[in-house]
C-alpha cells in the first residue's frame, strides 16, 4: 500500500475501534475479539509506517 492508502486504513480501523469500544460499554458487543483484531491491525500499520520512515532516513543520521 502507499503511504496515503496506509493513512487512510488506519483512520478507517481507529474509527472502527472507537465504536467498538462504544458498543463494548453499552454491551452490545457480538464478538469481543474484533476489539482485539482493531488493535493488531492499527499495531501493523504503525510498524510499516515507522519502518518506512528509518528506511527513508541516510544511514548514521541522529534520530530527535
Amino acid at each position: 500500500m502507499s503511504e496515503d492508502q496506509l493513512v487512510l486504513t488506519l483512520n478507517d480501523i481507529e474509527k472502527n475501534l472507537f465504536q467498538l469500544r462504544f458498543q463494548s460499554a453499552t454491551d452490545r458487543l457480538e464478538t469481543p475479539s474484533q476489539i482485539c483484531k482493531a488493535r493488531r491491525d492499527i499495531a501493523r500499520i504503525k510498524t510499516i509506517q515507522r519502518q518506512r520512515e528509518l528506511a527513508n532516513q541516510p544511514k548514521g543520521a541522529i534520530n530527535v
